[in-house]
């Protein structure tokens, strides 16, 4: 059962977000078949919101993770990453790949203390526009839900990126 299969049941146990602050959603989504799917969701005029910012790959399998640890240190609250159907890749096997490393990714963004939510993997075929306007409705409540994340913050609590501080180096900048 994916994160998507379970969006009915989000959670409730999280601080209220600011008044007035709408979450920033990255969305990786493969050329063939997510990429397509959103575009299906465009043309049919499916109302989701408009919270997401869609990056187009070739591949899903092309997606490294540090594509997504990126995204969410330049800002991003939500990370989605979006291929096509086990079998239907037009890569042969690219969404094999993602289907290894995404739920690795999942483990270790939750080591970082990431919230459960932020980031979401699912597959988008090109006829599944009903299915892309669903999935962004539920990550966006999600993690309006979940509120801000100050990424920068939260490695420094953990003492990750320490040595790339300015005053680290004996204040050269």
């Amino acid at each position: 059962m994916s994160e998507f299969d379970q969006c009915e049941g989000l959670r409730s146990d999280v601080a209220p977000a600011p008044e007035g602050w709408e979450p920033r959603i990255v969305a990786f989504l493969c050329y063939w078949c997510s990429y397509t799917g959103a575009d299906n969701a465009g043309t049919a005029r499916l109302k989701y919101p408009p919270n997401v910012d869609i990056i187009r790959v070739m591949c899903s399998g092309r997606i490294d993770p540090e594509l997504v640890m990126t995204a969410f240190a330049r800002g991003a609250d939500g990370v989605m990453v979006c291929g096509c159907h086990i079998g239907d890749c037009h890569y042969i096997a690219g969404n094999h790949k993602t289907m290894a490393r995404m739920p690795l990714l999942s483990r270790v963004l939750a080591d970082l203390g990431l919230e459960e939510g932020r980031f979401v993997h699912e597959w988008v075929s090109a006829a599944e526009g009903e299915k892309f306007a669903k999935l962004v409705r539920c990550v966006t409540e999600q993690v309006r839900r979940l509120g801000p994340l100050d990424w920068p913050g939260r490695m420094r609590e953990r003492g990750v990126g320490r040595g790339l501080e300015p005053a680290a180096v004996g204040g050269l900048r």
